[in-house]
């Protein structure tokens, strides 16, 4: 009877668990489907407040006007370049450091990672106007290398924090392993410890991509010429003080997320990995 009785609460506590884990998916995925919706609107519709999903007369014509009426493969090659600029610094410069903090004691080394831990603390916008007067003095307001020093900066600190905490789950004994094999610490790092951080590097690199990606407030205050605007800032374009094109701007966020969630699947298995083994140690 008692086996019976912890089966039943067994059951139920499952059955809560997936209730409540569909209820939060509904919730997540309904502003997604509903932006969608908008998107399908004929122009007579464009200000409706109806929540119907598919409106009626439902059109593709946003998507339409968005990819050939408006400069959105322009916007599309500037946030490309700016998101895979910064993903391959933010790589090359995590993975050493995130090593560096790891596997070497030096003078300021717990400094330095305080001082790297308390810049996450800083919301972006706190440092707009130093941020804007040093790109001032070096001539890189608007220009897309501006902010994609900007944005390496403002990712580096979480990327190199997550670097050391999976570096710090490989055994020590590999690299020196491969030392005593005659290879040097710069070939121990090369060969054996970086391959087997594949999933922080996996984390590393998408983060940097989103932070160059989706960013808007320190690009919006960077660059002012419209050849130079990423997705983010040609979408706002979109909306001015009295009008503001609803369903282009709908079908240009649906568009700009496809290749993120595209990224999310795929590397999906490496980023659960990353995100648990690099929690191990601190």
């Amino acid at each position: 009877m008692e086996r019976r009785s912890r089966n039943v609460t067994g059951i139920i506590r499952k059955v809560s668990i997936y209730v409540l884990l569909v209820f939060i998916t509904l919730v997540t995925v309904y502003p997604i489907v509903q932006i969608f919706g908008i998107s399908l609107r004929p122009s007579d519709q464009l200000y409706s407040t109806s929540l119907k999903i598919i409106p009626d007369d439902a059109t593709f014509e946003a998507y339409r006007t968005v990819l050939f009426e408006k400069d959105f493969f322009t916007w599309l090659r500037n946030s490309l370049i700016v998101a895979l600029s910064v993903s391959i610094f933010g790589v090359a410069l995590a993975s050493t450091a995130g090593y560096a903090f790891s596997r070497f004691r030096f003078r300021g080394h717990r400094a330095g990672l305080v001082v790297i831990l308390i810049t996450q603390m800083f919301p972006a916008t706190m440092l707009l106007l130093p941020l804007y007067v040093l790109m001032k003095r070096f001539g890189l307001i608007d220009t897309l290398l501006g902010i994609i020093i900007a944005y390496t900066a403002t990712a580096l600190p979480f990327c190199i924090w997550t670097m050391k905490g999976y570096y710090d789950t490989i055994p020590r004994d590999l690299e020196e392993a491969a030392v005593i094999d005659g290879t040097t610490q710069l070939g121990a790092f090369l060969r054996v410890t970086l391959p087997l951080s594949a999933p922080a590097l996996t984390i590393t690199g998408l983060f940097s991509y989103m932070a160059g990606w989706s960013e808007f407030i320190v690009a919006r205050v960077i660059i002012n010429r419209q050849g130079l605007y990423t997705l983010p800032l040609g979408l706002e374009s979109l909306s001015s003080t009295f009008q503001t094109e609803w369903a282009n701007y709908a079908a240009g966020s649906i568009i700009v997320c496809i290749p993120v969630v595209v990224l999310f699947l795929l590397l999906s298995k490496f980023l659960i990995s990353g995100l648990t083994l690099g929690g191990v140690k601190g």
